[in-house]
């Protein structure tokens, strides 16, 4: 199933929806994809420096990772093609004019938004009002 590549389409039928968990971001040095499987994290890309982990904050907590702030996920409903052009571009053009940032990770399916936990109602709010205006 090919999703969808038309931007203007994107965008009116972007439907964020905002995740009730809390996440952060943390590295682990020397880890292998696997470990730490039990903290269930929501993504993963090995860079250089550590595996970067995407995990709730009540499981990094549990775990004693560090990190630094909490982040909330928006999921982007629209069914958007990994080679669609803009969509990135616009929903981190308008949160940025807000001055909020944007974490995206593209899943097969749907894009997702990360951003800061107390900013969170008002992303959506404004993601919301992307397919208002188009």
């Amino acid at each position: 199933m090919s999703g969808e590549t038309d931007l203007q389409s994107m965008l009116s039928d972007l439907k964020p929806v905002l995740l009730p968990d809390r996440y952060v971001f943390c590295t682990v040095k020397d880890a292998d994809y696997g470990d730490l499987a039990h903290t269930q994290p929501l993504a993963s890309f090995r860079e250089t420096e550590g595996l970067t982990l995407v995990v709730s904050e009540e499981s990094a907590l549990r775990e004693a990772l560090e990190f630094e702030g909490t982040f909330r996920c928006i999921t982007l409903q629209v069914h958007s093609s990994l080679e669609a052009v803009g969509l990135t571009a616009a929903v981190a053009d308008a949160l940025a004019k807000q001055n909020i940032c944007a974490n995206v990770i593209a899943g097969y399916y749907h894009d997702h938004v990360f951003v800061p936990s107390d900013r969170a109602d008002h992303a959506v709010a404004l993601l919301q009002s992307l397919n208002r205006n188009v």
